[in-house]
């Protein structure tokens, strides 16, 4: 059986509710260890169906790594297009997240090209006078030297591409722009995560099953077969429907719940993988 790839984007859901956010699973200090402790019994039973990964902001992922044998990886979200080298740069990087250090903390992961990265660099280069196009193109261009990177350090990438509304006309081409720039640079151990970006937010319609089997066709034959996994993301509601299309490998998964007190859970997370798992079924 071919392994599914099941990853978890924790955005900043370490921010308590009080204070605007959605943790209400516990104080930001004990936050990482209770979500995977509330997850290793339940993922068990699925080692041999799927791989598990987590991207964990960065304060947790030391906490997060040391839970032991737990069966899912721990991962970064995003990395710095420069990185520590010997006889070159040692580290001079504030504020900065270069692949080396996040394998010295225990990552094995990475999240690359998130459609909240693109925005965040669009709004950079935008800034310095280029936008539509150029910006697209530029954006390109850094998350490949990021996607670098990370294979230097031997990090696992979850790659994201997807277009925008104003994009979707001319999908195609936005698509193999992305796909074509991360594997310019990828070699082994990377997935594609497609996001629907027009799709994604609240009162957004989400593509129906033709609309992901068309593309989900198409970024696989461009992306010669690589594991492609849908970022739209993955919950209860298409869980059945995604397990039902041949192409995808998957999905990215970050709220849970969409209504009342938004968040990640843990059991519904599991209850998301069960529906996903058993529809691959």
């Amino acid at each position: 059986m071919v392994k599914k790839h099941i990853f978890v984007n924790l955005k900043r859901f370490d921010v308590p509710a009080e204070t605007g956010g959605v943790n209400r699973l516990a104080s930001p200090d004990k936050w990482a260890e209770t979500i995977i402790s509330g997850l290793s019994a339940g993922l068990e039973k699925y080692r041999d169906q799927a791989a598990f990964t987590f991207f964990f902001p960065e304060a947790h992922i030391i906490q997060a790594v040391a839970v032991n044998g737990a069966p899912l990886s721990v991962g970064c979200q995003g990395l710095h297009w420069d990185d520590v080298t010997r006889g070159g740069n040692f580290g001079a990087f504030t504020s900065l997240r270069p692949a080396a250090a996040m394998k010295a903390l225990g990552c094995t992961s990475a999240l690359i090209g998130h459609c909240e990265e693109r925005r965040a660099l669009e709004f950079v280069l935008a800034g310095g006078g280029a936008e539509g196009e150029a910006a697209a193109g530029a954006v390109n261009k850094i998350l490949a030297r990021e996607i670098a990177a990370a294979k230097a350090q031997k990090l696992k990438v979850l790659y994201c591409v997807g277009e925008k509304a104003e994009e979707r006309e001319r999908w195609q081409e936005v698509l193999s722009a992305q796909i074509d720039a991360g594997l310019s640079v990828a070699g082994d151990d990377l997935v594609i995560g497609y996001e629907p970006v027009w799709a994604i937010g609240p009162g957004k319609t989400p593509p129906d099953r033709a609309c992901v089997e068309k593309i989900a066709r198409f970024v696989k034959k461009r992306a010669e077969g690589i594991p492609l996994v849908y970022g739209g993301g993955l919950k209860a509601d298409n869980a059945a429907m995604l397990a039902s299309v041949p192409e995808i490998d998957g999905g990215l998964i970050a709220l849970t719940r969409f209504s009342g007190e938004i968040g990640f859970y843990p059991a519904e997370y599991l209850e998301i993988v069960r529906l996903y798992l058993e529809g691959v079924r």
